[in-house]
């Protein structure tokens, strides 16, 4: 017994929360995160501890190997300048808000791929409902076609031209279910789901809208919406923080120590224990970060390029979907308002006159012929057009058409 068939926003849930490819980078955006961690981490301290002077030799008949020796603790530490730590965080911040960005544009991408499958789901559904109804129709004309011939209304050689034409549609019928099995298995690939496939099924509408908002409207949803660009734009900023993190990296950090120190062999016995500080200062003479400040400094140039070139990107998406889908909606208005329905009122009048004998076998065959090709470009079309929907809304960054 088959499961309740799933509806696009179940499939769409389902798919966000199981995929594996999409959880895989998921994993990857949360490694950048725990980068922030590390990007803020303060310098450690050092610590050293150093002896001298051990004697190790008798002293009046007493074995004391420790009473000559010298201890030295010392602590330092390394301070950085220019605010280095607080741009390292701001820049691996940045960081994680790109992979966000496109971690966003990967479902982006993936949900298409989806959509599409379901979409050709659909269309395998309705061209086998199709194929069905055209065999239930035909067996009835061959039903129809042997009483005739029982009559002596029609030849042995009409009958058989009939019933030899039904292997074609038992064949379509079968390349029917092929496709429509085909696209569970894709479906069922990405939803990672390992259902037999006769127990998996979706459900939906099969149609078309020729409402459709200005191509202004969609230009605008997707600069509002599309990660790509979301995450061009923040490369661009990152490149900025780069550049500064650059320059602070190429000032100098001083290191500051603090010593102290028991020397039991100086003859003044106020004089053992002393206190020390000290200061070490780089001298940065032929090493001052130039490269890297020069890099960074073009790199905001090249993703300020490459943030233009994602923006024409967007709107040649937009305006190449916008353009399909128009495409397809001219197309289908006529199929919807005209063609169809005289496509099955030519297909029953010739069957009517030929079942009375007032028309030929072969104008029946071409009435059948015609009904099953414009109802099947019918179906085709809006698949075409669901598809393209699909397109556009890719496009956009969000599913603004259904």
């Amino acid at each position: 017994m088959a499961q309740q068939a799933l509806t696009w926003d179940q499939v769409k849930a389902k798919f966000e929360a199981v995929n594996p490819v999409l959880k895989a980078d998921e994993v990857n955006v949360q490694e950048m995160k725990a980068e922030e961690i590390t990007a803020f981490l303060r310098p450690n301290p050092q610590f050293t501890f150093s002896t001298d002077g051990t004697q190790i030799a008798p002293h009046q008949g007493v074995w004391r190997p420790l009473s000559g020796t010298q201890y030295q603790p010392n602590f330092s530490y390394l301070h950085e300048r220019e605010h280095k730590r607080e741009l390292r965080l701001q820049t691996a911040k940045e960081g994680t808000q790109i992979a966000g960005s496109q971690h966003q544009d990967l479902e982006r991408n993936l949900i298409f791929d989806l959509r599409s499958v379901f979409v050709q789901t659909l269309q395998a559904k309705a061209v086998l409902e199709l194929a069905r109804a055209d065999l239930e129709y035909y067996d009835k004309i061959i039903e129809i076609s042997r009483e005739r011939f029982k009559a002596g209304a029609i030849g042995q050689i009409d009958l058989d031209r009939i019933e030899l034409l039904r292997v074609q549609y038992e064949s379509e019928i079968q390349t029917a279910i092929v496709n429509l099995r085909t696209s569970k298995i894709q479906l069922l690939q990405l939803l990672d789901d390992r259902t037999p496939i006769d127990k998996f099924d979706v459900i939906g509408p099969f149609d078309f809208s020729d409402q459709l908002q200005p191509l202004e409207t969609f230009r605008q949803i997707a600069l509002d919406n599309r990660p790509d660009l979301r995450a061009a734009l923040e490369s661009a900023q990152q490149a900025v923080t780069n550049h500064k993190l650059a320059k602070a990296n190429g000032s100098t950090d001083p290191t500051f120590g603090a010593w102290y120190t028991y020397n039991p062999s100086f003859n003044n016995p106020y004089d053992q224990q002393t206190l020390g500080l000290n200061v070490s200062i780089p001298l940065r003479i032929f090493d001052r970060n130039q490269g890297e400040k020069k890099r960074t400094l073009l790199d905001i140039d090249r993703n300020n390029q490459l943030t233009e070139a994602t923006r024409a990107q967007v709107f040649s998406d937009v305006d190449t979907a916008y353009e399909q889908l128009m495409s397809d909606v001219v197309l289908l208005k006529p199929y919807r308002d005209k063609y169809k329905d005289q496509a099955t009122r030519v297909r029953d009048t010739v069957t009517y006159s030929y079942q009375r004998g007032g028309a030929s076998l072969m104008d029946f065959l071409d009435a059948q012929s015609d009904y099953r090709v414009v109802q099947l470009a019918y179906l085709q079309l809006v698949g075409a057009y669901m598809t393209a929907a699909g397109q556009l809304n890719l496009a956009m960054g969000r599913e603004e058409i259904q």
